[in-house]
């Protein structure tokens, strides 16, 4: 743990480091391979049955969360959250979720790029929504709500962007690479400020499934090759999944921290 104002530095010099690199890389169209995906078999009439049914647990995790979160009585919310206006980061990073199992089997049903813009675009509602949430609750409680509609913007503006240079014949990938990575570096940032929450190192978990799961994204083929039972973009949902159910589980177990205790 370190302070606010060092950590504060290191963040800003983090976001320039990024911004730069961001800025001098070439343009990375999309490789037309990313649509061939290891598991092409179908079941029951699904295509891609692997990869497209292996988006339910996004459904239910994004239901069970936005129920959870719906059904919360006065007293059970205050146990959760020291503002209640807090409760929307999560409701739209679950609204985003269940979202991502509808946009993820939609492209995963007939991969191509145009279809890949509605898998790409609820995923980054939950980016921005989480560090949306993160700001809010390790930095400025008011700064967070201000950047939460600004940051979905640059969420879902990155992937209309990279959308709209591939119809250019001109893909370029940067800016929504960009602003993956710096949300995972941002969730292991927040670990080094000062928590109002226990569960905190939660945290940690969920970015450890999502760098799980783009471990796995990586190593589709390798996988299925280990018998032909499961591919790794087929397991690397089901960790994407688990990030988003940690997410849940952080809240339904957190409680306020006194401030005489921190």
């Amino acid at each position: 743990m370190i302070s606010r104002r060092i950590g504060l530095r290191v963040l800003f010099v983090i976001t320039i480091m990024i911004a730069v690199v961001d800025f001098l890389l070439p343009p990375i169209p999309q490789p037309q391979s990313y649509h061939m995906f290891a598991d092409q078999r179908s079941f029951l009439g699904i295509p891609n049955f692997g990869d497209v049914v292996s988006n339910v647990p996004f459904a239910i995790v994004g239901l069970w969360g936005l129920v959870f979160l719906l059904r919360l009585s006065s007293e059970q919310l205050a146990q959760r959250f020291i503002d209640r206006r807090e409760r929307w980061f999560y409701l739209i990073i679950f609204i985003g979720v269940l979202l991502t199992a509808f946009g993820s089997s939609y492209y995963h049903w007939e991969p191509s790029n145009a279809r890949l813009v509605w898998d790409r675009l609820p995923m980054t509602i939950v980016f921005m929504s989480l560090v949306a949430a993160l700001i809010a609750e390790r930095i400025n409680l008011r700064v967070g709500f201000w950047l939460l509609p600004i940051l979905l913007l640059i969420g879902m503006g990155s992937v209309l962007q990279w959308h709209m240079s591939e119809l250019r014949g001109a893909g370029d990938l940067r800016f929504y690479a960009t602003v993956q990575t710096y949300s995972i570096l941002f969730l292991f940032m927040a670990l080094l400020f000062p928590p109002r929450y226990t569960c905190g190192s939660d945290l940690a978990i969920v970015a450890g499934f999502y760098v799980l799961a783009k471990i796995l994204e990586t190593l589709d083929r390798p996988i299925f090759r280990l018998g032909q039972i499961v591919s790794g973009h087929t397991l690397k949902h089901l960790a994407a999944a688990m990030a988003a159910y940690w997410i849940l589980r952080m809240i339904q177990r957190r409680r306020p921290i006194p401030a005489t205790s921190s």
